[in-house]
């Protein structure tokens, strides 16, 4: 059984389908990669798996259990976070208060203070600091820290290295092999199609809310992933 399973859900702005019979198994301890360009639904996505849009059909399932219906915040004591686009940290709080916002409905298990400063070490003797003065791959780590604390079986990740120098994403993305060999499952949104199959197990491209290309990193070929990337012809399907 997977940890996350997505099966055939669709989601609506308005009358507007925006994720179309989308559908994707993530396992403990794998990356899956959603790759595509602006406008492709990935944000959607992720926030209707997070609970913050409906689903308008399909399901999704965490350990088997059924949380379609569940309200965003039920779904992060089911196991659910997400780092949103942009951090979204607080910035009138401190770095360790924004992480302990992220404790507010934790699950039991291994992540808290201690474990995400050993897992970001440069944290503890800024942790006093307000989030209004750290770097933008600061707030990321700190907002990964916060969805951290929660506990989560699933960690999601909207655009994980928009805006950020290449030496903060490749430090970003290790933090991200530790967190996954503690069992926690990922799958993340990712622009830069490079970055997101060095490291995922799985990856997928989505156009128009649809996925048009699926598989692992060695079975997508630079060709089909940059043609389903930007829609400029019909890619070889993959493993859809």
């Amino acid at each position: 059984m997977s940890l996350l399973s997505i099966k055939n859900i669709d989601v609506h702005h308005g009358l507007l389908k925006a994720i179309s019979d989308f559908s994707v198994e993530v396992d403990s301890g794998s990356m899956v990669a959603v790759i595509g360009a602006n406008g492709a639904g990935k944000s959607t996505l992720m926030r209707a798996v997070a609970g913050v849009l409906p689903v308008t059909t399909g399901s999704i399932e965490i350990a088997g259990e059924d949380v379609t219906k569940l309200p965003a915040h039920a779904r992060v004591h089911s196991g659910i976070a997400l780092v949103p686009e942009g951090r979204r940290l607080f910035r009138s709080l401190s770095l360790e208060e924004n992480l302990l916002t992220g404790a507010y409905r934790a699950r039991p298990g291994p992540w808290n203070l201690d474990a995400v400063y050993d897992l970001f070490p440069w944290m503890p003797e800024r942790r006093d600091q307000s989030s209004r003065l750290l770097s933008g791959g600061e707030q990321q780590a700190v907002a990964i820290g916060r969805a951290l604390m929660s506990n989560p079986r699933v960690l999601l990740i909207d655009e994980l290295s928009l805006g950020l120098a290449p030496i903060v994403v490749k430090q970003i993305y290790a933090s991200l092999l530790e967190i996954v060999a503690n069992g926690c499952a990922v799958l993340f949104v990712e622009q830069d199609v490079t970055q997101a199959l060095a490291i995922a197990d799985d990856a997928l491209c989505l156009l128009e809310g649809r996925t048009v290309l699926a598989g692992t990193p060695a079975e997508l070929n630079r060709h089909d992933v940059e043609t389903a990337y930007f829609g400029t012809a019909a890619a070889a399907p993959g493993r859809q």
